[in-house]
């Protein structure tokens, strides 16, 4: 119930800053969205567009950089949220999801399309109303990970639980550990 209220608000506050759905957020959007909620933006100079280059900027582990990556199932996208060091199992994906149809990565226009957000810098925060967001139980394993906010130059210090609430996600077990030789 919490998680949906949180969702609507979400639409809501897109909705008050921009009533035709048409601007997407930017960092600023991000920033003020996540300032009314108690947590912080933090922002750097140097790009932090991969799981490696973020973590070396937040100065944690790649593990606990929380990527937001788009999926394509036939033709519905799907956000997921997931550690940097485990990959997405499409099928896993599709039966997490109950969706038929090769699932693929988009290319970067169907990113911002889909999103509003540049690829490197996709965020799970203030995303369109009918984009479904997955948040990965391999995230559980960190009291904080660290998202994107809106731009490559950015991190979110944030629980999951946290996540699961401000993105009115649903909690997932949809990944594997990088290197396990299993086919995606």
């Amino acid at each position: 119930m919490a998680r949906s209220r949180e969702r609507l608000s979400a639409v809501r506050w897109r909705q008050a800053f921009d009533p035709k759905g048409v601007i997407m957020p930017d960092i600023t959007d991000v920033k003020r969205y996540l300032a009314e909620r108690g947590i912080p933006v933090w922002e750097f100079d140097d790009p932090t567009p991969t799981a490696e280059t973020a973590a070396r900027a937040v100065g944690c582990s790649a593990a606990e950089i929380a990527k937001t990556v788009l999926f394509l199932v036939g033709e519905t996208p799907v956000v997921v949220v997931t550690c940097g060091d485990v990959k997405i199992k499409t099928s896993m994906l599709k039966q997490a999801t109950g969706l038929a149809g090769k699932a693929r990565l988009p290319r970067a226009d169907e990113v911002e399309r889909h999103t509003g957000y540049a690829p490197g810098g996709v965020c799970p925060f203030l995303l369109p109303e009918h984009l479904r967001v997955l948040i990965d139980s391999s995230m559980r394993r960190f009291a904080k990970v660290y998202a994107a906010a809106g731009n490559d130059h950015s991190a979110v210090p944030i629980s999951a639980d946290q996540l699961l609430d401000i993105t009115g996600g649903e909690e997932v077990a949809v990944c594997v550990p990088l290197g396990d030789g299993k086919q995606p």
